[in-house]
């Protein structure tokens, strides 16, 4: 038995006509290459990782938005190469040569908060002296993030940086991420839950990735499993379905769970 259905067992043994906050269970992220979901969105930035050590510069970047895998491409190439992984607000000038010892460094979203420009110069100056290898995540590519520095020699290495974006998810690839976002928290979905969720949700990882928390985040404080059916009755009470809902829910909740 899991943890959350544990946790789901135990609260349902208290008075029922309580309603018990939820307990704080964070997800468990796996990021092994098993576990990691390739469609075409993301089929490019896989190869960029396969590639390596046969990059195309030393330096490159894999963009795109949130919860489209960055960390997690980020953590297989630290996995294969030995890479530290350092988020880029977390970079100075006196750390560089210590975190990129081993001879390849992970910087994660750059452009996130702030950034130490001579650093980065510096960083970026060593990776190049030392025949060294970094792999740069951020929301955004190297070109728009040039824009946004003083530093005009930094402008210029960022603008030349070979980058690779994150795209889209298809309907496959989201269905895919949706059932990972459960299987995360210890959840096993049935189709009819997957399929209800992919005609409502927007499409984009942002999006599947909140909707999946507050709907769990909400069965456990109801001690009741996730379902279809629970799932219809708190998208109409929070009103997360959009308006080209089917109206087809009135018989998802009178559904046993």
């Amino acid at each position: 038995m899991s943890v959350r259905d544990a946790a789901i067992r135990d609260s349902s043994t208290r008075d029922a006509s309580t309603r018990q906050l939820p307990l704080d269970l964070p997800p468990v992220e796996n990021r092994t290459r098993a576990d990691f979901l390739v469609g075409p969105a993301n089929e490019p930035a896989l190869a960029l990782i396969d590639r390596w050590p046969d990059w195309p510069a030393r330096a490159v970047a894999i963009t795109g938005p949130a919860g489209a895998g960055k960390s997690h491409l980020a953590a297989l190439f630290a996995e294969a190469s030995g890479a530290p992984v350092l988020p880029a607000a977390q970079l100075t000038r006196e750390t560089v040569p210590a975190v990129l010892a081993a001879g390849a460094l992970v910087l994660e979203d750059l452009g996130e908060g702030g950034l130490d420009e001579a650093a980065l110069f510096h960083l970026l100056n060593l990776v190049g002296e030392q025949l060294a290898h970094l792999l740069v995540t951020s929301r955004h590519l190297p070109a728009a993030l040039a824009e946004t520095v003083a530093t005009r020699d930094l402008a210029s290495r960022l603008r030349a940086m070979p980058a690779v974006r994150l795209g889209a998810p298809d309907d496959a690839l989201l269905a895919a991420v949706a059932v990972k976002l459960f299987a995360d928290r210890q959840i096993t979905p049935d189709e009819a839950l997957i399929g209800y969720l992919m005609a409502r949700v927007e499409r984009s990882y942002a999006a599947i990735g909140t909707l999946i928390a507050e709907l769990d985040r909400e069965a456990l404080a109801r001690k009741r499993p996730l379902t279809r059916a629970l799932a219809a009755e708190l998208l109409r009470k929070q009103t997360l379905s959009g308006p080209d809902d089917d109206g087809d829910d009135s018989r998802d909740v009178d559904e046993r769970d």
